[in-house]
Parts: C-alpha cells; sequence; structure tokens
C-alpha cells in the first residue's frame, strides 16, 4: 500500500487478554485475497497482561500492513474499537474480535458486494465454532441489496460487519463505554442510516467461537447492570431516527422482544429483591410506557404481551411470578373459545388477575404445518388435483370449510374460493385427518368461467375447531438437486383472439416453493418469417429479403409482394418469388437505388390491404452507398433505422452531405 493511496478496508481487532485465539484472529487478515496493499489492521492492545501485546509486536514486525497500538485497560471491548476508528483510514471499516477469525476471501467478496452495489453495509456469513450462537436467518441467501423493513439483518445487532467508513464519520458513530450491548446501537444507528445493505451468504466469510478460558464478554458480563445502558441506548437511537408509525413498530418491536422481555425473564429473577425492585423494575417498566405502543404491542408473542401489560399496570409482584414461572408456563399449550386460540396460561381469565384476553391470544401464532404433496393434471382436460396434508398446531382434524383459494397477483378480480375435500391421506404414513384434496377445473373454476389471464397465487384457508388460518400452499421438499417438478404447461380450450394463439395454463413453484399458476395466451405463430434481408454482393443498391411461409399462413392471405412505402405515401412494390420444389421459400429483390430520398418503411403485402407482415428490423444489416449518374455522380446512401411502425425495417435515402463526410474523414 503506497503512502498516497488510502486501504479500501481497515480492519480493527480490540484485544485483551486474548490469547492463544489471538494469532489465528490476526493472521486469518494477514491472508485474505484482497491483498495486504489494499487492507490496514489495526490491533488495539486494551491493557493486556497475558501476552497479548507482545504478541502484537511479534506479528508487526512480519507484516507491515499491521498496526498495534497499546492503551491502558477500557474495560469493555468499545473503547479499544473507537481507538481504531480515530485513526483508520479505509473505504470500510471492519470489526474483527479478537476471539474469532476470517474466511480467507472474505474481505474481498463483502468489498466487491459493497462496491458493486453501492452499499454502506455488508453483512458475511457468520459459522459457529465450539457452539458459540450465531444468527442464521439473514444468511439463508445473498441479497445484493436490502434493507432492514426487506430483510431479516436487523435481527443481528453484533458490528461483525463492513461498514462504509463515510457512513461512521456522518453520524459521529462511536461505541459507548458499556461492557455488554454497546455494539448494538452503534450497528442500529448505522442500519437505520445506511443507503442499502448487502449479504453475502455463499461464502464462510466469519467464524465465531468462545474462548478456552471462557473470558467473553458475552459471558463474563451477562448479567443485569451490565445490559440496561446499552438497551436504553438501544430504544432510544430507534426513536431518534424512525418517526412513529409502523416502520418504528416493525423495528422497535426486535428490541422489546430481545432486550426487554427476553432478559427481563431471564435474569430478574436471580437479581436481589430490593436491587430487582427499586433499580432495574422502574427502568424495565419506564421502557413498557414509553416505546411499546399499540402497534408494537399486537406484533409480540402471548408471553411478551402479559409482561408488557403487567409493566404497564405496575403489578411487580405479578409480574415476578411471571418471570419465574416462565419456562414452566411455556408448554400449557391452549385453549379455543368462539374460533381464537389462547394461551393457557394460570392468569388467563383468573377474575382476580383480571389481564385482558389480547394478552394471550395466540390465534396468529399457532404453527401451521402443510405440504402440497401431489400436483398434476387429471386426464386430458385442464383439471388440476392437488393434495397434501395440513394442520393448525395441535387443533386436531380440517374441517370440511377448508377451502382452496386462487389470489390474483398485481391486478384485479376477487379471490377464487374451491371447496377442498378433508380426512384423506395424501401419502402412506399421513395422518388421514390432516389430508387434503382438491380437483381444480380452470375451465368453469372462476363461477363457469376459464381462469382469466394473469398469475395467480394458491393459498390454504384452513379450518379447524372454528379457527381460520391462511397460508400460501407450499412444497418444501425438493429433489437431490433442490429442484422441485411442477406438472407441464397445458392448453386451455377457451377462444383465442385473432392473431393470438391459445389460452395455457403454467403451473410453476417459486423460489420458496409456493405454488402458483401464470394464464396467458400465446401470440400466434407468423403467417410467414423472413429467414435473410442482405444487399446483394455484386448489386449493393439491391436488398435481397428471404423467408419462408409456416402453417399458420393457411388461416391469412399469402404475401405476394415487397413493399416500400415513404412517408409521404409514394409506393415501389417487387414481387415475391417463390421456390417451385414446394418448400414454400420466397425470395424478393428490391432496388434501392432507385427510391427518391426520404424514409421508406418495409412490409409484405397481402390480398388484404389492411394484413401487411412487416419487415423486421436486423442489427447485422448495414448501410450502402452509391452514385447516380443523373445527378452528376453525387453520392447516396441508404441506412436502416429503427422504430418503424410494429418494429418494420425503415431505410432511410439521402444524398450524402460532401462537407460532413469531409470533415470526419479529416477527423
Amino acid at each position: 500500500m503506497s503512502l498516497t493511496t488510502p486501504p479500501r478496508v481497515s480492519v480493527i481487532i480490540p484485544a485483551y487478554n486474548a490469547m492463544p485465539e489471538l494469532t489465528k484472529c490476526v493472521t486469518s487478515v494477514m491472508e485474505q485475497t484482497l491483498g495486504l496493499d489494499m487492507i490496514e489492521i489495526i490491533a488495539v492492545d486494551d491493557g493486556s497482561t497475558d501476552g497479548t501485546g507482545r504478541e502484537l509486536d511479534r506479528l508487526a514486525q512480519t507484516c507491515s500492513s499491521l498496526r498495534v497500538v497499546h492503551q491502558p485497560n477500557s474495560g469493555g471491548a468499545g473503547g479499544p474499537r473507537n481507538t481504531g476508528l480515530d485513526v483508520a483510514g479505509g473505504d470500510y471499516v471492519f470489526f474483527l474480535d479478537s476471539d474469532d477469525y476470517l474466511g480467507p476471501d472474505a474481505l474481498r467478496r463483502m468489498v466487491a458486494m459493497a462496491d458493486e452495489n453501492r452499499t454502506d453495509v455488508v453483512l458475511g456469513k457468520m459459522v459457529s465454532v465450539g457452539g458459540r450462537a450465531v444468527p442464521t436467518a439473514v444468511f439463508s441467501h445473498n441479497q445484493p441489496r436490502t434493507d432492514v423493513f426487506s430483510s431479516a439483518a436487523y435481527r443481528t445487532l453484533g458490528c461483525w460487519k463492513l461498514f462504509r467508513r463515510s457512513l461512521i464519520e456522518r453520524l459521529g458513530l462511536r461505541f459507548p463505554p458499556y461492557r455488554n450491548c454497546e455494539d448494538k446501537p452503534f450497528t442500529a444507528a448505522a442500519f437505520l442510516n445506511a443507503d442499502g445493505i448487502s449479504v453475502v451468504a455463499d461464502y464462510d466469510c466469519y467464524y465465531s467461537r468462545n474462548r478456552q478460558n471462557g473470558n467473553n464478554l458475552t459471558l463474563t458480563a451477562a448479567d443485569l447492570v451490565h445490559r440496561m445502558d446499552g438497551t436504553r441506548l438501544c430504544f432510544e437511537t430507534v426513536a431518534r431516527y424512525l418517526d412513529p408509525g409502523p416502520r418504528q413498530d416493525r423495528i422497535m418491536r426486535r428490541h422489546v422482544e430481545w432486550e426487554l422481555c427476553g432478559p427481563l425473564r431471564a435474569l430478574l429473577p436471580r437479581e436481589s429483591e430490593q436491587r430487582a425492585r427499586e433499580h432495574f423494575y422502574p427502568q424495565f417498566r419506564h421502557w413498557a410506557q414509553s416505546y411499546v405502543t399499540d402497534g408494537v404491542f399486537q406484533l409480540l408473542a402471548p408471553e411478551d404481551r402479559l409482561i408488557v401489560h403487567l409493566l404497564r399496570t405496575d403489578r411487580y409482584e405479578d409480574l415476578m411470578t411471571v418471570a419465574r414461572h416462565a419456562k414452566e408456563d411455556a408448554g400449557r399449550g391452549h385453549v379455543v373459545d368462539k374460533g381464537r386460540v389462547y394461551w393457557s396460561h394460570p392468569f388467563f381469565r383468573d377474575p382476580v388477575k383480571a389481564v385482558p384476553d389480547a394478552c394471550f391470544d395466540a390465534t396468529d401464532r399457532i404453527p401451521v404445518h402443510h405440504e402440497l404433496a401431489e400436483a398434476a393434471w387429471t386426464g386430458d382436460g385442464v383439471v388440476l388435483r392437488l393434495a397434501g396434508h395440513a394442520r393448525i398446531g395441535s387443533l386436531g382434524p380440517l374441517q370440511p370449510a377448508t377451502q382452496l383459494i386462487l389470489r390474483p397477483r398485481d391486478f384485479r378480480h376477487p379471490d377464487i374460493r374451491v371447496p377442498v375435500t378433508v380426512g384423506t391421506a395424501p401419502r402412506h404414513g399421513d395422518d388421514a385427518a390432516v389430508g387434503f384434496a382438491v380437483d381444480v377445473d380452470l375451465s368453469t373454476v372462476d363461477a363457469g368461467a376459464p381462469l382469466g389471464k394473469g398469475t395467480w397465487d394458491l393459498y390454504l384457508d384452513l379450518r379447524a375447531q372454528g379457527v381460520s388460518r391462511t397460508v400460501r400452499l407450499r412444497q418444501a421438499r425438493t429433489d437431490a438437486v433442490g429442484r422441485r417438478a411442477a406438472p407441464p404447461q397445458r392448453e386451455m380450450t377457451t377462444d383465442s383472439r385473432p392473431g393470438h394463439g391459445p389460452t395455457t395454463a403454467r403451473p410453476f413453484f417459486t423460489p420458496h416453493g409456493n405454488f402458483s399458476l401464470d394464464v396467458r395466451q400465446a401470440k400466434a405463430e407468423p403467417a410467414c418469417r423472413v429467414t435473410g434481408i442482405a444487399w446483394d454482393t455484386l448489386a449493393p443498391t439491391t436488398l435481397i429479403v428471404s423467408g419462408r411461409l409456416t402453417a399458420e399462413s393457411a388461416r391469412h392471405p399469402e404475401p405476394t409482394a415487397l413493399r416500400a412505402e415513404e412517408d409521404s405515401g409514394s409506393v415501389r412494390e417487387v414481387p415475391l418469388l417463390y421456390a417451385p420444389d414446394g418448400s414454400r421459400t420466397f425470395t424478393a429483390r428490391m432496388p434501392v437505388g432507385t427510391l427518391r430520398p426520404g424514409r421508406w418503411t418495409l412490409t409484405l403485402r397481402t390480398g388484404d390491404p389492411k394484413n401487411r407482415i412487416p419487415l423486421p428490423a436486423t442489427r447485422g444489416l448495414s448501410g450502402t452507398r452509391w452514385f447516380r449518374a443523373s445527378r452528376l455522380g453525387r453520392p447516396y446512401y441508404a441506412k436502416p433505422l429503427s422504430g418503424g411502425p410494429k418494429g418494420a425495417l425503415v431505410l432511410r435515402v439521402a444524398p450524402v452531405r460532401l462537407v460532413a463526410a469531409l470533415r470526419r474523414r479529416l477527423g
């Protein structure tokens, strides 16, 4: 890396008593395929006492791209990360914990993703080493450009990501001096202000591991006292950067579930009575009152809704009872009443506790298990047979009211509902009570009419014990190479419009396994196909057109002449000469050199003046030049133009402007 060329990436490694994992961490950066001329490594020894500083100095002697900073212990990873940020000069910054390491091609891939898509944050796939928990949902597939509302990116707020340094400096981002949760507000602010987020999911970028001595900060600083300041800052960050409304609710929900309700259930009962009541409880209650809107409340699971309700209504004793028995109560099952499903918690409809039913309503969260096992045409018509199995949680057999729904995608039309036969086992070993089958006649499915053109997505409206859940009809299973076999396209027996082919129905699976139907009317095959358009090599002012008739020509007037029509209405025609061998091929020779200056549109004329066939424009056709003796030998040219009516070939015929031609030649 030259003194004048900034690095592409500054890799910042905070290190405190990080031996022996530190060596692999640092060398994994030195071995990056991006190249050390593109990387600066900033390792900050945060007052280590185990030889970490000496090892960093030793590694620096072998690598000119490694810069080591020694400083007194700050008590957390945020301080040394800030030190690294203060001296970083790269286009991007990557934070690498000293117990973790990178895949060899990680930085090259992440930088390329950011460069190609102009994104501010890139997430590289994380891998667990030794059982340490890592996020997985966001890494299901590559995402060149997304955001926190269109992906699962916000579910991982660790700072082990590639950040565009200009974003960090524009926001003035630095890590707060906390021992735990210090990276969540930092990453949250970056996410909420980023111009695009990318995800590299097809390569193992970041290997996350626990230290041999068990001294990871996430383990040694896991108590509530180390979490509260970071949690408060998370809520404040979201409120600062997002206006109140559904978007803020979606993001705030993550912090309510993971930073409020989860730690309260797991950690608050471990605290002393006085500390829990006087120190932590008031902070939890303030967050519930300030940040859990009605919109957030509706998004929560019943277990979290109950906690929020008790916080809002200032019921400390009941809250502690719920927290202490959380594991036991989580498996208590459900109660069905009037088409709604409720969590069978001891507080449910207890007149003394008087907790609203809404806190226990789990109807929309009962898991639906379903699988499309069979999709096939029956007979020679357009009856599509669909069969599979489905159930709503543990609610038992499906009810006869279960229906298949055909729902239009991107166009207006009422849903089409088809009754489903339930109680049939589609495969050996399936519970017959959860089996379903339906025959869909596409020629009459829409109230006696054929299914209309467009894309139709298929859903199941499942009914059990009066409970209704609607889910996309889906096939999760794939073959050995990850594919799903949909029935072939089939022609529908409907009247075709003139000039169009038959209407066809094409079943298909989306990449996620959802089943859909594409109904469209194909264009009919043209009456003839042009097979060649070229200038005669011996007579460069003559355009030769060749072609052949198709089977569709029997339904249309036969083309008889090649027609050139000038914009002012002048017409020149030459006959089509058909081959005598019965092959239905033809040629025509148009003497362009005799055409007067202007724009000439070329078509094939038939016996029907309203049924001319456009001569298609072709990329391979160049212009031509000639001299006209009648014009004192002045040069003329003809060149093809684009944009003719119905894609027809247009020729411009005009004299060469001698002055302009001379200038081009001299230039």
